[in-house]
């Protein structure tokens, strides 16, 4: 079954959210309540259909359950979050278990993990988070794009803490080629220092949550 689409009036910061749950009268009522909170949001049943529409698609953030049908949520999360790296994850069950939940945050990158039945506060408060959060990386990574790959080599290393020698040595360049890319990244990102650019890992990265 292909998704469905839900739009309704603005908000101040609206959102682009996926809805996948294998039970469709509950998508589709989630995806009515978020956009009626303005969000524009595609409720999916099966797996693969959510896969197929990232292509043209790009959530902000995807509320999925642990478990459709015979598949994993979790699995399902990974191979989304690999063709959308900006999109925020919040899961969801009716059978919560002391692990999943750890795993869902720790290991999977989630923002939250839900128990049903949902508990609208909280799921409003875990689709603003997870919201925020996209926002946040996606311009960490608009921040990134005019870098060169050896600049993003540089930078990757740089906020791991690595001084200018360690990562001459690294990649085989001199100090002052480092020292070059270095302010050419500073440069390009509008970074004013290499704690900003540290920042900026971070957000890349998704460190907020993942921890």
């Amino acid at each position: 079954m292909t998704g469905r689409t839900g739009v309704a009036g603005a908000v101040s910061e609206p959102g682009r959210i996926a809805v996948l749950d294998d039970d469709r009268d509950l998508a589709d009522a989630l995806m009515r309540l978020l956009a009626w909170r303005g969000h524009e949001v595609r409720s999916f049943s099966d797996p693969q259909d959510l896969l197929a529409a990232l292509a043209d698609f790009a959530p902000d953030c995807l509320l999925c359950d642990i478990r459709i049908g015979s598949a994993d949520g979790f699995a399902v999360s990974r191979s989304a979050r690999a063709l959308q790296p900006a999109m925020a994850v919040v899961f969801m069950t009716a059978w919560p278990v002391t692990t999943d939940a750890v795993d869902a945050v720790r290991k999977f990158g989630g923002v939250d993990y839900l128990e049903k039945p949902l508990d609208e506060d909280r799921l409003m408060a875990a689709i603003e988070e997870a919201l925020s959060w996209s926002r946040v990386r996606r311009a960490a990574v608009t921040r990134l794009e005019p870098l060169s790959r050896r600049e993003r080599e540089v930078f990757d290393l740089l906020v791991l803490g690595h001084p200018n020698k360690t990562v001459a040595d690294r990649l085989g360049i001199s100090i002052k080629t480092v020292e070059d890319h270095r302010a050419a990244i500073m440069a390009k990102t509008s970074a004013n220092g290499l704690a900003q650019l540290i920042d900026l890992g971070r957000a890349l990265t998704g460190a907020a949550i993942e921890g």
